[in-house]
């Protein structure tokens, strides 16, 4: 059964979730303050966040920021608000999906589904790894290094990354990552691709000017201009 971390202090929604839940083979484990759910992130498996943005203690924004720094669990944001701005704050930050509230229970269950369905098919589709100078992409640990380093990608950013990796030389509209990537609710948010892109450049110490790694074509999409190479 997969388990399932809610960071929310709405007690009756955690009661309600979790009979709900049960349902689909997927147990809530709900923790009412952040700290809490903190800690129980870093010593229980688990497989999805719903996390909710109005918290004690601090927001959830900046609740992901602290997950995603030791953590790609996929997250799924709540919130009561749902301005644009808000959604593209959180995809900075690493958030996976959103969902406003008042919301539908089996529309909620669909998307963490769908979540923890992708993050297992990412880290079970290959055993091998692609490697690009200083970057390292493990396709069984759904994770990158760049010099060693982890760069703690986001759901979101580990696909994309995956994406372009794979196709080297090739330039990627933005349709063609949507539909490859089919799944992740890019459609949702107008900016979520480039928002995505901005991030891994970030990550990766590769300035848009001058890229090593990435480079925008101007009218066409995105491309991974550096050579490739599978290894072992």
């Amino acid at each position: 059964m997969n388990r399932i971390l809610l960071i929310d202090d709405d007690q009756k929604l955690g009661e309600l979730l979790k009979q709900y839940f049960n349902q689909f083979e997927l147990q809530i484990v709900q923790s009412i303050l952040p700290s809490e759910g903190l800690q129980l992130l870093k010593k229980d498996k688990i497989d999805a966040i719903i996390l909710d943005v109005m918290l004690p203690e601090m927001d959830g924004f900046e609740v992901c920021k602290k997950i995603r720094s030791f953590s790609e669990v996929p997250i799924l944001m709540l919130t009561a608000r749902g301005e644009t701005s808000d959604k593209v704050l959180g995809l900075e930050l690493g958030v996976d999906d959103y969902l406003p509230k008042p919301f539908e229970a089996r529309e909620l269950v669909a998307r963490i589904k769908s979540l923890i369905r992708r993050s297992k098919k990412s880290s079970s589709s290959s055993s091998g790894k692609l490697k690009s100078g200083s970057l390292l992409l493990d396709t069984q640990l759904r994770a990158a290094f760049l010099e060693g380093q982890n760069l703690n990608l986001s759901t979101h950013e580990y696909e994309l990354l995956k994406l372009l990796m794979s196709h080297p030389g090739q330039s990627l509209s933005r349709d063609r990552i949507m539909d490859d990537l089919r799944g992740v609710d890019w459609e949702a948010y107008n900016r979520s691709i480039d928002v995505a892109i901005s991030r891994l450049r970030q990550k990766l110490k590769d300035p848009a000017r001058l890229p090593v790694f990435l480079r925008t074509v101007w009218g066409e999409g995105y491309c991974f201009i550096a050579p490739v190479e599978e290894v072992l």
